[in-house]
This record gives C-alpha cells, sequence and structure tokens, in this order.
C-alpha cells in the first residue's frame, strides 16, 4: 500500500489549486491526487453541450496564483479547461495524479494517525488502496453519473431524442431541428443563445422565472490595467475589483432586495423590446439571491430572443407527447429534440463513504467547522464553493488552511487535528450546511449534509470577506480544533509494546 502525507480527491479546479498550494508551502509533503475520470479539469471536461462557459468571471473563478490572460473574462469551458490543464503541467502536478481512481471509501484509525482510502480502478476494475495522514476532499458536490431529471409523463412516448446536458452527445446533429429547453438556470440559458442560429426553432420552457443579468464578456479595465501593468499586479487589482463589486451586490439584495430587484427588471426591460412581458417571463417569485441569479454575456440570451430565433415560454408541463410537450394551458410545443436542463443530484463527498476507527461517519449528525471540516472526524478538509461568489475563492483559501494546519501540526509534533463541539456548543441550533438559499438542487439533498451552527467557527458564512479572517488570519488553536495524538506518543508506543498493552488492560479494568 502506497503511503502519501496527504491524498487529494478530485483533479479539477479544486484538487490542482490545492496541488499547487502543497507545493509551494509544505514542500516536503508528498501527495497524491486521485482522479475518477480519465482527465484533468472536473466539471469543465465533464460537460460539452454547445456554449458551455463560466457564470463567474474568470478573475475570481481562476486561482490566485495563475492570472488570468484572455481578453474574455466570461470563458467558454474549453479555454478554462486549457487553463487548468495549463496550471497542472507548468507546475508538474500531471505526475502526481492517479486516473481512473474513483474513491469509494476511507477509514480513519487513531492508533496509527492514518486515512486508508479505497478506490476502484476504473482501467483494470480491481480495488486499490493508499495511506495518508491528511484526506483533502476536492471531489465537488454532485453526482457525475446521474443528473437530476422530473418525472414526466410520457417521456417515452417521444419520439424525438431527449438529452440531458449533463451527457450531451458529441454526434448530435441539431440543425434545421425543433428544440424545446426545459428549465430556467444558468445552463437553459447558454444552450439557447448558443443553438439559436442553427435550429429551426428553439424554446426555453421554465416553470417559473429566474434572475438574468447581462455582463459584457470582456472586462474593459482588466483589458486596460493588462497593457500597462505587470500582469500579476493588473491581475490582482481586478480580482480585487471583481471581489469587491460581487460582494456590494450581494449585500444590498440582503438589506435592499426591493431595491435590487427593480434594479435588474429595468434592466431587462431595456434589453428587450417594449412589449415583451418582462412581468411572466424574467420576474422570479423570491427575492434576488434567493437562488442563483444567472449571468448573461454579451446580453446573448436577449438579443436571441428579440431575432425571433428564441422564444421563453413559461408554463407547467401536463405531459409528453410523441412529437413535443403538452403544458396545462392546452398548448402543445413541437419537438424533434427535448433537452432537460433540469439541474444537479448533489453529493456528499462525492460519494465517499468515511468511518472513523471502524465507526460510520453520519454526515447529518456532524456540525461543519469553517464550512470545511467535520465535528469529530480527524484529518479531514472538503471544498465546497460559494453559492454567491466564484467557487475558486474558497478553494484558494481552504488550501492555504490546509497548508497552515498542516505545518502547525509539524511544529507542534502531533498527528491529529480534530474539531470537537466545545461544552457551550452543546446546545446551540443546528441550521442547514447552506442556509437561506432556496434553488431546488440544494434543497433536495441539504437533509444530506452536515449542519451548521449560529456561532462561530461552526457557522458556513457563504461570505468571501468573513472567511478570509476566519480561515486566514484566526488562531488555529481555538478551542475547538484539537491537536492530540503526539508523535512522540506513537514513538513510545511503538518501541514499548508490552507497556502499552499493560496500561490498556489497567483502563479496561
Amino acid at each position: 500500500m502506497e503511503h502519501f502525507d496527504v491524498v487529494i480527491v478530485g483533479a479539477g479546479l479544486s484538487g490542482i489549486g490545492a496541488a499547487f498550494h502543497l507545493q509551494e508551502r509544505c514542500p516536503g509533503k508528498s501527495y497524491a491526487i486521485l482522479e475518477g475520470r480519465d482527465a484533468i479539469g472536473g466539471t469543465w471536461d465533464l460537460f460539452r453541450y454547445p456554449g458551455i462557459r463560466s457564470d463567474s468571471d474568470m478573475h475570481t473563478l481562476g486561482y490566485s496564483f495563475k492570472p488570468w490572460l484572455e481578453a474574455k473574462a466570461i470563458a467558454d469551458g474549453p479555454s478554462i479547461r486549457k487553463y487548468v490543464n495549463e496550471t497542472a503541467d507548468e507546475n508538474q502536478i500531471r505526475e502526481n495524479i492517479r486516473f481512473n481512481h474513483l474513491v469509494q471509501d476511507a477509514a480513519w484509525s487513531t492508533d496509527q494517525a492514518t486515512w486508508t482510502v479505497t478506490s476502484l480502478d476504473k482501467a483494470t476494475n480491481e480495488t486499490v488502496q493508499y495511506s495518508c495522514n491528511f484526506l483533502y476532499m476536492c471531489s465537488g458536490y454532485y453526482n457525475y453519473d446521474e443528473a437530476y431529471t422530473p418525472e414526466f409523463e410520457g417521456i417515452d412516448d417521444f419520439s424525438g431524442t431527449v438529452i440531458h446536458p449533463q451527457f450531451w452527445p458529441e454526434d448530435l446533429d441539431y440543425s434545421g431541428k425543433k428544440v424545446v429547453v426545459i428549465g430556467s438556470g444558468a445552463t437553459a440559458m447558454t444552450l439557447v443563445p448558443a443553438m439559436a442560429d442553427k435550429v429551426e426553432s428553439i424554446t426555453m420552457l421554465q416553470r417559473s422565472p429566474t434572475y438574468v443579468v447581462s455582463r459584457p464578456a470582456e472586462d474593459k479595465m482588466a483589458n486596460t490595467f493588462r497593457k500597462y501593468l505587470p500582469e500579476k499586479l493588473a491581475y490582482g487589482l481586478t480580482r480585487f475589483k471583481n471581489v469587491e463589486l460581487g460582494r456590494i451586490m450581494y449585500n444590498r439584495t440582503r438589506t435592499q432586495p426591493a431595491k435590487v430587484k427593480k434594479m435588474i427588471l429595468d434592466m431587462v426591460r431595456k434589453e428587450l423590446k417594449p412589449d415583451y412581458d418582462v412581468d411572466k417571463h424574467f420576474t422570479p417569485s423570491y427575492n434576488p439571491w434567493d437562488q442563483r441569479l444567472c449571468l448573461v454575456p454579451d446580453s446573448d440570451l436577449f438579443k436571441a430572443i428579440n431575432s425571433g430565433k428564441a422564444v421563453v415560454v413559461t408554463e407547467k408541463i401536463d405531459c409528453i407527447t410523441s412529437d413535443g410537450i403538452k403544458l396545462e394551458s392546452g398548448e402543445t410545443l413541437p419537438a424533434d429534440i427535448i433537452v432537460t436542463a433540469t439541474g444537479l443530484n448533489m453529493k456528499v463527498l462525492g460519494g465517499t463513504s468515511l468511518s472513523v476507527d471502524g465507526k460510520p461517519v453520519d454526515f447529518p449528525s456532524k456540525f461543519s467547522y469553517k464550512g470545511m471540516m467535520y465535528s469529530d472526524v480527524p484529518n479531514l478538509v472538503q471544498t465546497f464553493g460559494y453559492i454567491n461568489a466564484s467557487w475558486t475563492l474558497r478553494a484558494d483559501i481552504n488550501s492555504e488552511f490546509v497548508c497552515r494546519l498542516l505545518n502547525r501540526m509539524d511544529e507542534l509534533g502531533v498527528r491529529q487535528a480534530t474539531p470537537r463541539i466545545r461544552q457551550e456548543d452543546h446546545n446551540m441550533p443546528a441550521k442547514p450546511w447552506v442556509d437561506d438559499f432556496s434553488a431546488g438542487y440544494m434543497q433536495r439533498m441539504m437533509h444530506l449534509f452536515p449542519k451548521q451552527g449560529d456561532r462561530d467557527p461552526w457557522r458556513n458564512t457563504q461570505n468571501y470577506a468573513l472567511d478570509k479572517k476566519l480561515i486566514r488570519k484566526s488562531p488555529l488553536e481555538d478551542g475547538t480544533l484539537v491537536f492530540d495524538n503526539s508523535e512522540q506518543e506513537a514513538s513510545f508506543k511503538k518501541n514499548h509494546p508490552q507497556k502499552n498493552n499493560e496500561a490498556q488492560g489497567r483502563t479496561a479494568a
């Protein structure tokens, strides 16, 4: 069994970033990345549907340490995939990746201060085990093998093609076809303008509207900075600017939701023709950022609607027929292709089963420490990004924390760091891990996730500014993160097995 100081699970944005931080900040630590697929990139390699792009700007979705140098800040999937692969190759990370290794479970032994990680080698269909002192989960939060599709009556009667964007066929020819995209999230709003020029017709069929904001694909200020300033300085200034603008916008949605709602809808009305029914098709029943805002670059969705190439229909589905979709209103939308852009299925830790000293970890009974560790689970950190800001902002500070923690453990001569519920926290209320966010994909699965408390360090703040203080600057020895299992004690046990057995006997008596 191969042993590493750290095992990273996942070779997407988070995992490659984690490896970089480890190499830079903990150069003496050995590590391996276990990746279930055969490529780097995670989400950005898996999804291949038309128009796939980021819905965050690349100056914040990009890494803190690698400037984004392309003109477009709202980047397409292939460009992001290239960026992640470049990061891996520039820093010799690829050689540490074990591809096609799907992690299935991880078992912690306190005596050994070791995780035993079991993975399926999909190339050989054999089980492989690795051991490590620290486990860093960068596997994302959704099921790569199963997407979310509601039960649609009559779907089996449809004579055309049904596709979920998560599994887009490479050879699909949609030229001259009648297409209906079911959904109103970022994926649907990407697909519709991307496909509009080739199809006979395309309809975005939504049960209810989503807030939509148009933004230039290029960040003019970022491109200007890059002309006159060193790359890293230009990137840093742009990153700071965009983080602050995002923070201000989100805070306004919490304190002045009505004003923000009016501002967004006024912007939408300016984008569309005067007689367009914005109230019906682009006015949600909830406040901004109760669910994610959808970003459309250069008004592409609005342009497709204005041109007549794309149509938005806001109706509930009655059933699927052989040649289309029948609505509750009685109208039928003809279709050759139905795209179910209906969301994701979430997974806790990518579906990995955990146990500590032989006892399975019951995730819903655990509290989340700073949004990245679990109560009573030693030497494990998970990266789960923000719902209101770029994923990588959180991934970067999590990796900084892991490195700081590993180095401090070495200084103290201990092998284990475990978040423990303090006496004063035993009666704190349990709240959903992600609170104040009503998106369906979250609501369907939150009961399977750890909880958060109502106080630090048990809050999962979803606030980058607060997290920078809480994670970067607050002391590691905070009375909650318990350091024990010393190297000295382990050495004594190893060298004096008889005395250790005698001590265990006295404890049992």
